[in-house]
């Protein structure tokens, strides 16, 4: 991902729209490249700085970044955990059925 890309999906980020392809490499990039990181954390500070301007709530900028890339962070683990265990599982699943075909037909 390049920075031009990153900043397409900043809007989709801050409205947690993203699949797991982009979360993956919209992380990767951000851990990688300061220009970017520094260029979320403005358009972040611009959109949820306003909507807590209009609850009239208590707003910590990098708390609420912090939350933030947890929880993507989180959903591209358990996404990749079920990925391996969908593969782990069809892998033996079809192990098993040619071990019961070789049995009838071999």
């Amino acid at each position: 991902m390049n920075c031009k890309d990153f900043e397409r999906l900043i809007p989709e980020f801050l409205r947690s729209n993203m699949n797991y392809s982009q979360m993956e490499a919209f992380r990767e990039h951000m851990d990688n490249c300061e220009s970017c990181k520094e260029e979320l954390s403005i358009q972040f500070l611009v959109a949820e700085g306003m909507r807590h301007l209009e609850d009239d709530g208590a707003f910590d900028l990098q708390i609420e970044m912090e939350k933030r890339l947890a929880q993507n962070s989180l959903k591209i683990d358990r996404h990749n955990r079920f990925i391996l265990i969908r593969r782990y599982f069809l892998t033996t699943l079809f192990s098993m059925l040619g071990v019961v075909l070789l049995y009838l037909f071999g």
